[in-house]
């Protein structure tokens, strides 16, 4: 149980440490941007996704992970004790051990790819600061 465990936090370090958003808010070619170029709206988009960060509005992905991962692990380890008491070995505890490790796992793996999408409130939050500034953002990619 104790290697499961250790096993489980080494693999949600990486994935999360591996999930850098890469969505960047594309824009309409209006008259602003004609005027002012490319490499300025550039500037701008990573102006406005740092102040977006800075604001908080990312916030909140990591403790919903560890929610949902938590929730699942007690989830499975609940339908693991059961399957494990009615099945012909009769180990309930063995049952919800690995019921609870591959369901948080799972979770905890699912959710850290879910974890490198901005958040909404992110991406209004850009597309509002890019739209003061004389741009059109269309959507993200």
């Amino acid at each position: 149980m104790k290697t499961t465990l250790g096993l489980l936090t080494l693999v949600a370090a990486l994935a999360l440490s591996g999930c850098a958003s890469t969505k960047k808010p594309v824009l309409y070619p209006n008259t602003h941007l004609n005027r002012v170029g490319q490499q300025q709206a550039d500037a701008d988009i990573n102006a406005c996704m740092q102040t977006a960060q800075a604001s908080g509005a990312n916030s909140g992905k990591n403790e919903e992970l560890a929610r949902k991962t938590a929730k699942a692990g007690a989830v499975g380890g609940a339908t693991g004790a059961v399957v494990g008491a009615i099945s012909s070995s009769g180990s309930a505890g063995r049952g919800a051990a690995i019921g609870g490790a591959g369901a948080a796992t799972a979770t905890l793996i699912g959710g850290a790819f879910d974890a490198s999408e901005p958040t909404q409130v992110y991406i209004r939050f850009v597309d509002q600061c890019l739209r003061d500034k004389g741009y059109q953002p269309i959507g993200w990619r």
